[in-house]
């Protein structure tokens, strides 16, 4: 039987550290928006994301998807260490240590917290080399173009960089399936560039599923 001192002297379990009633601080008076960390935090408007998207078509054509995919791929690198470093610094343990059940939950929570809607990992492919990353509610998606073509270039950079460094190999990513177009959510498929290269032309003229088929052939 568990004592009543042993349940007092030992340590709580720490909650989901990017729970927002917590993560989220803000100073009203300032205007300020930080983490509980005390590092700012940036809300964009709406508007802003709009005319960067049109001001990246008007000035790069069709370039703009690489140069958002770039952007997407900078940033994603700085998220990643300073999620591992948060998560190393909350559970006082590497994040290495943790348990990969316990490590994605943080990375879910931490998508919606910073309003980049929801994310799911899907394991399906993974014995043939290929992993999913589902969103929904993206704001990225809601505020692009209307272009003839998935849209989520900025998140698949980041999902590339994010990933490369969590598995320490140089993984490429391209979106399948976009809520712009239709699709009941944003498919993205993380792998070695060769293998999922040929996607890159696929996406305008097949669906998820087929484009998988095709992968793993």
């Amino acid at each position: 039987m568990i004592s009543v001192a042993d349940l007092i002297s030992n340590a709580p379990v720490p909650g989901n550290y990017f729970a927002p009633d917590v993560y989220v601080r803000s100073e009203l008076e300032l205007g300020l928006l930080q983490n509980r960390q005390g590092d700012r935090l940036l809300a964009l408007p709406e508007t802003l994301l709009q005319a960067i998207y049109s001001g990246l078509e008007k000035e790069t054509g069709q370039a703009a998807r690489l140069v958002l995919f770039n952007c997407g791929r900078w940033w994603g690198k700085s998220f990643y260490t300073r999620f591992w470093e948060q998560l190393s610094h909350y559970y006082e343990t590497s994040a290495a240590n943790l348990p990969m059940a316990e490590f994605l939950r943080c990375l879910q929570q931490c998508w919606i917290t910073h309003g980049w809607g929801r994310l799911e990992l899907d394991q399906t492919y993974q014995s043939r080399g290929f992993l999913i990353i589902k969103i929904w509610n993206s704001p990225f998606v809601r505020l692009a173009p209307q272009w003839e073509y998935p849209v989520c270039f900025l998140e698949a950079g980041v999902l590339s960089s994010f990933f490369s460094q969590l598995s320490g190999r140089e993984l490429h990513c391209i979106q399948t399936s976009c809520e712009s177009l239709g699709a009941d959510c944003n498919r993205f498929v993380l792998g070695l560039s060769k293998r999922i290269e040929p996607a890159e032309t696929m996406v305008t003229n097949f669906d998820h599923d087929t484009i998988m088929q095709q992968l793993c052939q």
